[in-house]
């Protein structure tokens, strides 16, 4: 049988058979009992295995206890729909892994023959909960994570067809793909049937202690960018291929260019890329040329002697004599004034500086690290900077990704600045809910990660005490869908938005009957909808005729 791309049934009979039977503390699917477990409470558990057990022997236990969970589906799927077709009967496996919030499912091409023991199957996998809780704690893959819903499919296959039929997840969110992709076959059509089917095999788990060992040893070797705050965070791509440049210019005495936009912790980079260097121990110092007026520019960074102009009353060592042994950041270098870039120019290529009204030049050994969020090539370009100066300080440029290119910094990063502003404005909070986390991977971030510093404050500050910030003490204005409830017979249904109780009491206080409301509501529609009554019946969810029935109705009751 052949459905390339057919989409799933209706999964209204599978939702149909989950009960929550308060009274008793139990939950049911269709007689089996069930069990609501916090993502995070997995998560935990998957952390604890890799690292008492390692990568390899975690994998293969949540693929078998996949497996196992996708035979007894199988049994479930003829019990439902005993009188469907195969392909309806199938897809209760990938209806269920939705309806459990595990993975969203979309077949791409399904072919299968039961008699003949033929099978074909992909399946394009969305939201896959493994994906987010194993890039959480371990950051970005080069394999794919996916192993309790691997498992799953090749158990609840395997049981349906009669037959061992494996899947291999070809794609995964963890590793960069747009969307996880998995395909199974029958065991005799893979090349590596064998390999596979050891992977469902049971084992010892405690055979690589040592090997393990050795590598937590050598992971606490690793050296990790960091200044006075505490190390960097991060570990999508983008920022670990920036922090490997940093590690490896901590030990030369090349000048550094980070780039970068407003916010992404440009200062941040170099305190760190000093704290790694062998000049630690010295001066760090640090100047913001678009702070300093353009005639006082020059006198901060290079000094100036005595009498050199209106009120130097004596000499004053600049910047550079300042960091002299250690380190100097020019900060917003885009900013710097021509004549300066100069004076700018032959530091760099001498070590000297001449202090303004001075003649003697004077030896500094001084690192420069310059930071901007100017693009200096079209500055060149417009006579704004030098080119032989940019060409000096590109020689070893850092780029620093925004925060919407480093979505999977922004938990980690959360929880630091979390238990920066909790300890110090004296709060207990007790992280963040799930709704939180999701509203700040989905935000744009044009501020970076100053704006994420200040909207955990600001959460910190609203959150009630030892409980979690929630979207609404992030977000200015965070809107709240209407939430899956159970109803009295137990069953799952969409319930009504959350401030139900709000409006109910402003209709009491208003003295609105039903029928007042609804008028109300529909004149108020049409009004937003500059009379088109289309627009109103879909702000309201209703068709046109619907909406055209119900003003004739209110007019009816107006005249009466």
């Amino acid at each position: 049988m052949t459905t390339p791309a057919q989409p799933l049934p209706s999964d209204a009979d599978l939702r149909r058979l989950v009960h929550f039977s308060a009274g008793d503390g139990r939950i049911w699917l269709a007689g089996q009992r069930m069990v609501l477990v916090h993502m995070a409470a997995l998560g935990s558990l998957r952390r604890e295995m890799m690292q008492s057990i390692g990568r390899e022997q975690t994998r293969r236990v949540l693929m078998r206890a996949g497996y196992a969970s996708g035979e007894r589906d199988a049994v479930l799927a003829r019990q439902v729909r005993g009188e469907a077709s195969l392909a309806d009967m199938f897809a209760v496996g990938p209806q269920l892994h939705m309806l459990e919030g595990a993975v969203q499912v979309t077949p791409e091409r399904f072919v299968f023959d039961i008699a003949k023991g033929e099978f074909e199957g992909i399946f394009r996998w969305d939201h896959s909960w493994e994906v987010e809780t194993h890039v959480r704690d371990f950051g970005p893959q080069d394999e794919p994570v996916c192993w309790m819903l691997l498992g799953y499919a090749s158990g609840y296959t395997s049981a349906f067809m009669g037959r061992p039929v494996l899947f291999k997840e070809v794609a995964c969110c963890a590793c960069g793909a747009p969307h996880c992709r998995i395909e199974g076959r029958p065991l005799a059509d893979w090349p590596d049937g064998e390999a596979l089917a050891r992977d469902y095999e049971a084992d010892p788990m405690l055979l690589r202690l040592e090997d393990l060992k050795s590598q937590v040893d050598s992971l606490r070797s690793t050296l990790e960018p960091a200044d006075d705050l505490g190390p960097l965070i991060g570990r999508s791509r983008a920022y670990v291929a920036a922090t490997a440049l940093l590690r490896k210019a901590a030990g030369t005495q090349v000048s550094v260019l980070l780039t970068g936009e407003t916010g992404v912790g440009k200062e941040r980079f170099a305190r760190a890329l000093h704290a790694m260097s062998a000049r630690a121990d010295k001066p760090f110092v640090a100047v913001n040329c678009a702070a300093l007026p353009g005639e006082l520019i020059e006198s901060e960074l290079f000094g100036a002697e005595k009498g050199a102009f209106t009120g130097a009353g004596a000499a004053r060592p600049g910047r550079f004599e300042r960091a002299d042994g250690g380190t100097l950041l020019l900060d917003e270098l885009g900013e710097l004034p021509l004549p300066a870039q100069a004076k700018l120019l032959r530091v760099l290529q001498h070590g000297e500086v001449e202090r303004l009204g001075g003649t003697l030049p004077r030896k500094v050994d001084v690192r420069v690290i310059a930071a901007t969020n100017v693009d200096l090539e079209a500055a060149v370009a417009a006579g704004r900077f030098r080119r032989d100066l940019m060409y000096r300080l590109n020689v070893y440029p850092i780029r620093i990704p925004p925060l919407r290119e480093r979505v999977d910094d922004i938990e980690p990063l959360a929880n630091h600045l979390l238990q920066r502003f909790a300890a110090l404005h004296g709060k207990r909070v007790a992280g963040f809910t799930d709704r939180a986390i999701d509203a700040m991977r989905q935000h744009p971030w044009p501020g970076n990660v100053r704006e994420l510093e200040n909207l955990i404050e600001r959460g910190v500050i609203l959150s009630s005490p030892d409980e979690p910030v929630d979207v609404g003490d992030l977000f200015a204005s965070a809107p709240q869908a209407a939430p899956v409830i159970v109803n009295a017979e137990g069953q799952l249904e969409r319930g009504a938005p959350h401030d139900t109780a709000g409006l109910y009491d402003e209709v009491q206080r208003r003295g609105l009957s039903l029928e007042a409301l609804e008028d109300a509501l529909l004149k108020e529609a049409v009004h937003r909808a500059g009379g088109n009554l289309a627009g109103a019946a879909r702000a309201l969810g209703v068709s046109r005729a619907q909406l055209s029935y119900r003003i004739a109705r209110a007019h009816e009751r107006a005249r009466a």
